[in-house]
């Protein structure tokens, strides 16, 4: 089944051009199912970017998903466009009152600020919150994923002396989890921060599994039953040319940042990145869609009843 979007969002065009299933409303009203109703809350600056990204993972199995685009109420974006906010993006306190099958809530370019001093951290606590009641299974990630398991257990996070930057092997430390299902025993994932949540942190809080770890950069995926809810800290949603993106922008600016590691072949910068990790990315956000579907009531107000 396709993933339903607005005709006029660019993820859609893009995601067909790609060979995504995807439709319309008009279409989707003729299939006689209940989609699964899935919200990205987007704190990436370049949006449209970023709605691809998930878009593309979460709309590529057989379940048809009815997917919103939430933003912050106060906060206002600097790198998106006004008019694409206003027809696309809803703000959290018109959608609170909604039950959510699934809500994925992304990274933010301020790990660098401790969590009470970014902007919207107060509204942001109240989604947490409000995922409790209103949202069966949450996913975090990167600083979404930090911030749900600070607030949740009070892990705290870290600041690196030099950014986390690169492709890194990860182990599949729990391949019997539902979320792993058809993962090899390690996997490479795109890393790209410079704060860090330690295993020994994780471990002091009862109920998290950590799922998928690095020797070189840490705990990555990690479970939480209790909240119903996934913490990733590194990007499986990025593109091919993500990493590259940022460390061209450096470079520009005249940032110091070393070469992405593990990631352009020979490690030349003047050569074609290559993807490895999409297919584990598929796996993991399918894994995650159909945890939903076996799991979610079929009356969606149900949920957190």
């Amino acid at each position: 089944m396709p993933i339903k979007l607005p005709e006029d969002l660019p993820a859609f065009t893009v995601l067909r051009r790609e060979g995504v299933q995807v439709m319309g409303e008009a279409e989707a009203m003729r299939q006689d199912i209940r989609p699964l109703k899935i919200a990205l809350l987007n704190l990436m600056p370049k949006k449209i970017q970023t709605e691809n990204q998930f878009a593309r993972l979460i709309g590529a199995g057989p379940i048809q998903i009815d997917f919103h685009l939430v933003r912050m109420t106060e906060h206002q974006t600097r790198n998106t466009a006004a008019d694409h906010m206003e027809a696309f993006y809803r703000p959290f306190q018109e959608v609170k009152n909604e039950k959510f099958d699934g809500l994925i809530i992304t990274g933010a370019p301020i790990e660098h600020l401790p969590f009470e001093a970014v902007t919207y951290w107060d509204e942001l606590e109240e989604v947490m919150d409000w995922t409790q009641t209103h949202v069966h299974s949450t996913f975090g990630v990167c600083w979404g994923g930090m911030a749900m398991i600070n607030h949740f257990h009070g892990v705290p996070k870290h600041v690196l002396q030099a950014k986390l930057f690169g492709c890194f092997r990860h182990n599949n430390l729990d391949p019997a989890s539902p979320y792993l299902r058809g993962f090899s025993d390690d996997c490479v994932i795109p890393v790209s921060r410079w704060t860090e949540m330690r295993q020994e942190d994780i471990d002091l809080a009862p109920g998290l599994r950590t799922l998928l770890a690095s020797d070189e950069a840490g705990p990555a995926l990690v479970s939480d039953p209790q909240h119903r809810a996934l913490y990733i800290f590194n990007h499986f949603e990025y593109d091919d040319d993500t990493l590259k993106q940022e460390y061209d922008r450096d470079i520009a600016a005249g940032t110091p940042i070393n070469v992405p590691c593990n990631y352009y072949p020979e490690n030349d910068p003047g050569k074609p990145p290559l993807n490895r990790w999409r297919s584990h990315a598929h796996l993991l956000y399918g894994n995650w869609v159909n945890e939903i579907y076996q799991s979610t009531p079929y009356d969606i107000e149900e949920i957190g009843s």
